[in-house]
């Protein structure tokens, strides 16, 4: 009886704490690249979307059952985010006929921070030759995104004084973000201390992103580090070296890239800090990519997956398994039988099982402070 009881009383409390944390967060804003992306990349490519490779099986297929307009195979962070907080999928923002009161999202797959960038055309020719439908350089920024929000505000809030209350109500989530500016520069040839140079500029495109988000009304703001780039299938391929002291021993990941992933997520995660002591009566909270990912490299198998640097879906065969003439999508590139045993879906992209112990992290703990389900 008495265990019975016990058990009563747990449902209870975690039944009222579903509850508080739907009464605190009632929407979901959220900006970002294809990290975060759930359907604005496809929108984007208007009518020839049908025949866009990242909008064909078996994109989608663990969760949705069909492509979702998401890069993977199944939901993202912030898909978990969502759910975790009673909230719906978020709708991307660029969709028709929506109602966005509980959310939307404004992140776009190949996004930058920065507004421009004169290398970013130079990854797309090494991808035409691979035929099929290939999205082409949309030159989407961060600051595009914050247009975007500020175009839906009307929708939302009819005055700025009921935007404030409005969004005192809302998570703000600004996804990963740098990755698609240093990572077209090194594929595109500048050296990794080249686009190194770029991080200061790019943290602090980010930081005022999110400080414009506060003086618009948010109150609480997560804000994620990007993922190390070292570790992805596609740059391991594209960016081989013959030096094995390029390559760190515990992981297998290459050095450089994930120094700059490091120097960028220290330079923001110290910025979002100082931001923060500005804002005292807003929460403005790190989230860490890099640590939950570099940590599947170390040790995949302590976190259930077979393999962390082969991607599942892809037809490149060999100890990657990526090939940019062979990507996920393609015609006859099919993906492993079970994602949930991978932690990179396509070359750049996490599993759904991967971005789940991403979002349990930044929502539960250690990889965000506070986590975001902290309500103290």
């Amino acid at each position: 009886m008495q265990h019975v009881i016990l058990c009563l009383q747990i449902s209870l409390l975690l039944s009222s704490f579903s509850y508080s944390m739907q009464a605190q967060y009632t929407s979901i804003f959220s900006f970002g690249d294809s990290y975060t992306d759930t359907g604005n990349k496809v929108i984007l490519y208007g009518p020839a979307a049908a025949d866009l490779w990242i909008n064909k099986p078996p994109f989608g297929m663990t969760f949705f059952g069909h492509p979702a307009g998401r890069l993977s195979d199944g939901r993202l962070v912030i898909d978990f985010i969502a759910q975790a907080l009673g909230l719906p999928l978020l709708p991307p923002s660029l969709a028709k006929d929506q109602s966005f009161k509980q959310g939307a999202n404004f992140a776009v797959a190949g996004a930058t921070a920065l507004k421009t960038s004169t290398t970013r055309p130079a990854l797309y020719p090494q991808l035409a030759v691979a035929g099929g439908a290939v999205p082409p350089p949309n030159n989407i920024s961060l600051a595009d995104e914050l247009g975007w929000f500020d175009a839906m505000k009307p929708a939302l809030c009819g005055s700025p004084q009921a935007c404030k209350d409005y969004f005192t109500k809302a998570l703000f989530v600004v996804g990963e973000l740098g990755w698609n500016d240093y990572g077209v520069m090194v594929v595109g040839g500048k050296s990794v201390a080249e686009a190194q140079s770029y991080v200061p500029q790019i943290v602090a495109t980010i930081v005022a992103a999110t400080e414009k988000l506060i003086n618009d009304g948010a109150t609480a703001v997560v804000v994620s580090g990007i993922s190390p780039m070292g570790c992805a299938p596609g740059n391991l391929v594209l960016l081989a070296s013959q030096d094995p002291a390029d390559y760190e021993p515990d992981t297998g990941c290459l050095k450089g890239m994930n120094e700059l992933s490091r120097d960028h997520n220290a330079q923001l995660s110290q910025a979002l800090t100082t931001l923060g002591g500005r804002y005292p009566g807003a929460r403005v909270t790190y989230a860490d990519l890099y640590g939950p990912v570099i940590a599947f490299a170390a040790a995949p198998t302590r976190f259930g997956f077979d393999s962390a640097l082969r991607d599942c879906c892809g037809g490149g065969g060999g100890k990657y398994n990526f090939n940019l003439s062979a990507a996920c999508g393609m015609p006859g590139v099919a993906a492993c039988p079970n994602p949930s045993a991978y932690v990179n879906w396509d070359g750049v992209h996490l599993t759904e099982a991967a971005y789940h112990r991403v979002a349990d992290g930044w929502l539960r703990g250690p990889y965000a402070n506070p986590p975001i389900l902290d309500t103290a």
